[in-house]
């Protein structure tokens, strides 16, 4: 594996076409950190934003999503510097103290960012704007402004709210019981959020469990937070700045486990990622499929991290193809691209529904996977809610060339990773990888620390 320290070249005008070059390796070793969990450096900004007084986060993730979070609450009143790149310090009026905006609120391609947020501002006493970049302008926003609705939020924004740009004047809210018909951890999030300063209890309900961060992570602020089975109420409260440490953040470290997976010579160790049991629903997909030689050995972790950690050793295995059962979809949402590019490499066919949620992501990655593995030379059946991919086996016969990333950072990364099995003297160019960057800066410099031709 070769990738140029260039390789993510940007290109000027506010076109992302940079792009990343990759050859076929023949092995792989090390021990390697992923940078910090991009959920929970959103949540923790979020929080410590909301809450009075000081909070310190270590293990923060410096990406330009995050950042854009950062950069919001600076704008709300919050006093924000960052001595080193992973580590944050607020110092917040609270959350009643908060000051109308001077300007909009730009969260750029996040859909965390934008989603929270309005949970965030539809309380406040204020007028506030929210935008984001011409890809996050295409999702749905509708899934969060309906609830907020429901509490008393005023939000409005083209096709009745649904899309950004959004306009909120903030007023007080009530709680109310929701059904997260969406099952989407965004939505559940943006409600728990609103629901902090509201009147009354808020309680939304799953029909499935998703990624349970915000749960977790409001209790350290001073908040209360109630969970039986698929429910969970929040009660309004004041929340108090606290210590924050974010643990590696695992949906950057599946194109690790993967690439490990399919590179029948060598391992890899990724020390300190996170652990959440809402989070590692691919663990229990690749041991399905006969991945054998991964281990995990959890950590103690620190009683700033709400989150559990721990370290993951893994190397080759021979994989065969599965029907991933879709109760286990929820929680393996963002790593079905790198699911994908191990499917690839697998004897047969894995099947991959109840997935629908890919679609309105940074791109449709349902669309991008099945044109980017089709680039490859893999057949594979697109579903309106997923995918069936028919394995080539551990010495897969790929193609070389030029795909496309649908200018998603997790799609360029998995067709990295699985491009690295091209064969020797093949190279695949990948279109469209500026956005590497809003999740994991830096991930060529880790992918070459490991990689050898």
């Amino acid at each position: 594996m070769k990738i140029t320290p260039d390789v993510l070249e940007e290109k000027r005008g506010g076109d992302h076409h940079g792009t990343m070059v990759v050859r076929h390796i023949r092995h792989i070793a090390g021990q390697i950190r992923v940078p910090g969990d991009k959920s929970v450096s959103h949540r923790s900004v979020i929080l410590g934003g909301m809450a009075s007084g000081k909070t310190s986060i270590t293990g923060f993730l410096p990406s330009d999503d995050c950042l854009r979070t950062l950069a919001g609450f600076s704008r709300l009143g919050v006093q924000v510097w960052q001595p080193d790149p992973s580590s944050v310090q607020m110092d917040s009026p609270g959350f009643d103290s908060l000051r109308e905006p001077d300007d909009i609120l730009d969260f750029g391609n996040s859909g965390t960012a934008a989603r929270l947020m309005c949970g965030v501002l539809a309380g406040t006493s204020f007028f506030s704007v929210m935008t984001g970049d011409d890809s996050l302008r295409k999702r749905p926003m509708g899934r969060v402004v309906i609830p907020l609705s429901t509490m008393g939020a005023m939000i409005d924004g083209p096709r009745s709210g649904n899309l950004l740009p959004l306009s909120i004047r903030g007023k007080p809210l009530k709680g109310i019981t929701f059904f997260n018909a969406h099952k989407s951890a965004q939505v559940k999030s943006s409600i728990l959020m609103a629901g902090l300063n509201a009147t009354g209890p808020t309680t939304v309900e799953e029909p499935l469990q998703t990624r349970d961060h915000t749960e977790r992570i409001i209790p350290l602020f001073g908040g209360t937070v109630f969970r039986e089975g698929l429910k969970t109420t929040v009660y309004p409260g004041k929340l108090t700045g606290t210590p924050i440490e974010v643990p590696g953040d695992f949906s950057s470290a599946a194109f690790f486990i993967v690439l490990a997976l399919i590179t029948p010579s060598g391992s890899l160790t990724i020390e300190k990622v996170g652990l959440n049991p809402t989070r590692t629903a691919l663990l229990k997909i690749l041991a399905s499929m006969g991945a054998n030689s991964i281990r995990v050995d959890p950590s103690l972790s620190p009683l700033s991290s709400a989150e559990p950690s721990g370290t993951i050793h893994v190397s080759f295995s021979e994989l065969k193809g599965i029907d991933v059962p879709p109760e286990w979809i929820p929680n393996a949402i963002d790593e079905i691209p790198a699911l994908a590019a191990c499917a690839a490499c697998a004897e047969g066919t894995t099947v991959i529904r109840g997935a629908a949620e890919l679609r309105v992501k940074e791109s449709d990655r349902i669309h991008g996977i099945a044109r980017a593995l089709s680039s490859f030379g893999i057949s594979c059946e697109e579903f309106p809610d997923g995918l069936a991919i028919h394995g080539k086996g551990p010495s897969p016969a790929l193609k070389g060339g030029m795909i496309d990333s649908f200018s998603d950072h997790r799609i360029a990364m998995a067709m990295a990773t699985l491009g690295t099995r091209l064969p020797e003297g093949e190279i695949l160019t990948i279109r469209g990888t500026d956005f590497v960057s809003t999740s994991f800066p830096g991930f060529s410099e880790v992918f070459n620390q490991v990689a050898s031709c």
